[in-house]
C-alpha cells in the first residue's frame, strides 16, 4: 500500500499534468478556429476549380491530344501514395487513422500485383508505416519548421510529385489525409490526383464558354495547378483535423486527470484516517496499560 507521501506526490504530479493538458486544449482551440476557417474558405475555390476542369475534361474526352495528367500513362501498375500526417503527436487517433487507411490501400494494391511507392508528408505517418512498408518509401517531406501551411508548401510537394510522374516513376498518384467535419469527426480520405478524376455533377460547364486557345492547351496549363490545389486543400483539411483531434484528446485527458485526482484524494484521506485511527488506538492502549 502506498504511503501518504507517495499518494501526495502522485496527486501533485497528476495536477501538474492536468494543467499541461488544459493549456494544450486551449492552444488547440485557438489554432483550430484559424485552421477551420482556412479549410472552409478553400473549399468553394477548389470545388469551382475542379468543376471547370471537369467540364474541360469532358469536352476533350479520350482524344489523343489530351494531356498526360488527364489521360494517364495507359497503365496502372505503379501506384504512388502520398500519406499526409502531422509532425507531432498527442492528437488522439488522427495520425493512426491515416496510417491505417494507407496501410490498407497499400496491402490491397500489393495483393492485386501492383507496385506501391510511398511519399510521406509528416513525421508521424512515416514512423507508423516504417515497420511494415519502409521498403516502399521513396521520399519524405518535412513540415516541422512550418508554422502555418501556405500554398508554397503545397507547390513544393506538387512539383516533387509531378517531376516523378514526368520521369515515369509511377502511373497513379493518390493522396491520403483526414477531411475535417467537426472537432470530434475527421474522415480518412484517399483521393486520386493523377490521372485527374472529377465528379460528374459539373456536367455541361464547358458548354457555357468558348475557350481560347484550345481545351487541350488550357488543360495542359491548369492540370498541374489542379494537383497543387488539391494537395493544398488536403493540407488545410489535415491542419484543421489535427487541431480538432488534439483539442478533443486534451479535453479527454484533462477530464481523466480530474477523475484520477478525485480517486487519489479519496484514497489519501482514507489512508490518513487509518493512520490517525491506529495512532489513537496505540495511545489508548498505552494509557490503559499504565
Amino acid at each position: 500500500m502506498p504511503s501518504l507521501k507517495d499518494l501526495k506526490n502522485r496527486i501533485e504530479s497528476v495536477k501538474s499534468t492536468r494543467k499541461i493538458t488544459k493549456a494544450m486544449q486551449m492552444v488547440a482551440a485557438a489554432k483550430l478556429r484559424r485552421a477551420q476557417d482556412a479549410a472552409e474558405q478553400s473549399r468553394p475555390y477548389t470545388e469551382r476549380f475542379n468543376a471547370v476542369l471537369s467540364g474541360l475534361a469532358q469536352s476533350v474526352g479520350g482524344s489523343d491530344t489530351a494531356p498526360k495528367l488527364l489521360s494517364g500513362t495507359g497503365s496502372d501498375d505503379v501506384h504512388l501514395l502520398v500519406v499526409m500526417t502531422a509532425e507531432r503527436g498527442l492528437c488522439g487517433g488522427f495520425n493512426s487513422t491515416i496510417a491505417r487507411l494507407a496501410r490498407l490501400q497499400a496491402q490491397k494494391l500489393l495483393a492485386a500485383g501492383k507496385t506501391v511507392k510511398i511519399l510521406t508528408v509528416g513525421k508521424k505517418g512515416r514512423e507508423a508505416l516504417k515497420r511494415d512498408l519502409s521498403s516502399h518509401f521513396i521520399g519524405h517531406v518535412d513540415l516541422s519548421d512550418v508554422k502555418r501551411i501556405g500554398y508554397a508548401d503545397a507547390q513544393g510537394i506538387a512539383k516533387d510529385v509531378l517531376a516523378r510522374f514526368d520521369a515515369e516513376e509511377f502511373d497513379v498518384a493518390t493522396i491520403i489525409f483526414n477531411r475535417f467535419q467537426s472537432v470530434i469527426s475527421q474522415v480518412p480520405t484517399a483521393q486520386q490526383i493523377i490521372p485527374a478524376v472529377f465528379d460528374e455533377d459539373a456536367e455541361g460547364v464547358s458548354q457555357l464558354y468558348d475557350y481560347e486557345p484550345s481545351e487541350e492547351a488550357i488543360l495542359a496549363d491548369l492540370l498541374p495547378r489542379g494537383v497543387a490545389t488539391q494537395i493544398f486543400a488536403a493540407l488545410l483539411e489535415n491542419a484543421a483535423s489535427e487541431q480538432g483531434a488534439r483539442m478533443s484528446a486534451m479535453d479527454n485527458a484533462t477530464r481523466n486527470a480530474g477523475e484520477m485526482i478525485d480517486k487519489l484524494t479519496i484514497q489519501y484521506n482514507r489512508s490518513r484516517q487509518a493512520v490517525i485511527t491506529n495512532e489513537l488506538i496505540e495511545i489508548i492502549s498505552g494509557a490503559e496499560a499504565l
